[in-house]
């Protein structure tokens, strides 16, 4: 995994200097269309044919992205289908986005719950974990019912586990010793 990192890091650097001088949050969401495409198994089989050309691949990407593209955005996709680096585009522009916060000063929350959680709720959550935490965040909630209740977040290379699950555990522990 690492080498994908070190492989996405100068895309996404490159192309975050580019977004500054447009539409970050535009380009960040042209990124995720092509990052959620991109992560299908069945393109990237695609993609490796020897008998596919890289404009066929670009063709079929733009056309599932369902996306407009920007000229340099285009420029991009076609340097990373070139280059066969389709399977690192997730990884650039994952890293395009941690760039993008750092830059507005907000980090990424992960919110593992239980239960869904409400609007409200959630606003309440992320002031107190903005306090917690002591910046600005951005949630992102996924369920994961195996927690039994409450939330574990993951901020960063932070973690912060007040689920049911977690206290079990340190209680089990805690009667084994």
């Amino acid at each position: 995994m690492a080498e994908l990192a070190t492989i996405a890091r100068p895309y996404a650097e490159a192309l975050y200097q580019v977004a500054k001088k447009h539409d970050v949050k535009a380009w960040g969401q042209a990124l995720d269309a092509l990052s959620l495409v991109a992560q299908d198994a069945d393109l990237r089989q695609f993609a490796d044919n020897p008998k596919v050309t890289s404009e066929q691949v670009y063709a079929v990407i733009t056309a599932a992205a369902k996306q407009d593209l920007a000229p340099e955005l285009q420029n991009f996709l076609r340097a990373v289908i070139e280059n066969s680096r389709l399977a690192a585009l997730p990884a650039v522009v994952g890293q395009f986005h941690v760039l993008a916060n750092a830059a507005d000063g907000v980090a990424d929350a992960q919110i593992f719950s239980a239960y869904p959680i409400e609007a409200a709720q959630l606003s309440d959550v992320v002031v107190t974990l903005e306090k917690r935490f002591g910046r600005k965040l951005e949630a992102h909630v996924s369920l994961e019912p195996s927690l039994i209740g409450g939330i574990r977040v993951v901020v960063g290379d932070e973690v912060l586990d007040t689920s049911v699950k977690a206290r079990l555990e340190r209680m089990k522990v805690a009667l084994t010793a």
